[in-house]
């Protein structure tokens, strides 16, 4: 009879365990706050994009600028401007330039003149642009004038040419 009963409270401690398992797999969904189930598909396709747009909305808040249409992020793209000698491009606040061909020189009424990003130096005004460098225009009035016959250079932002 003992050994009758030892089985009997084993057979009923299993069967109440497998209730008790069974009722708290079906009440957790999967996916939810109390299963996270991640997968690599929805880091790649839901996670990471929902990130880079926020990013995106930020850096456009910070500088300005309105996001393209279509969602997409970045800043304007960069315009191929030509100067002849002696002509100045004067850009707007943020606006940023690269000589490519040719020689240019800084324009500035007071320091700083342009911001030369890519060695994060300024350049004052009469300075020689590098070419390949990227130089940003800061405060209004600044600007590059032409110092070869032809000179190219990438703009991106709001300029005037005078």
């Amino acid at each position: 009879m003992k050994k009758d009963r030892w089985l009997l409270r084993a057979v009923v401690l299993l069967a109440l365990s497998a209730a008790l398992m069974t009722g708290v797999s079906l009440a957790a969904e999967a996916g939810s706050t109390q299963d996270p189930l991640v997968t690599l598909s929805y880091l790649n396709d839901t996670f990471f994009n929902n990130i880079m747009q926020r990013v995106d909305q930020r850096i456009a808040e910070r500088t300005g600028q309105a996001l393209p249409s279509g969602g997409s992020s970045g800043a304007a793209s960069f315009v191929v401007v030509t100067l002849n000698e002696g002509q100045t491009l004067t850009g707007g606040i943020g606006c940023e330039v690269m000589l490519r061909v040719g020689s240019a020189v800084c324009v500035s009424p007071s320091d700083p003149g342009l911001i030369d990003e890519t060695t994060a130096s300024t350049l004052a005004n009469g300075g020689a642009l590098v070419q390949n460098h990227l130089y940003m225009m800061t405060i209004e009035g600044r600007g590059v004038r032409a110092a070869s016959a032809t000179t190219k250079v990438l703009a991106r932002g709001s300029y005037t040419v005078a």
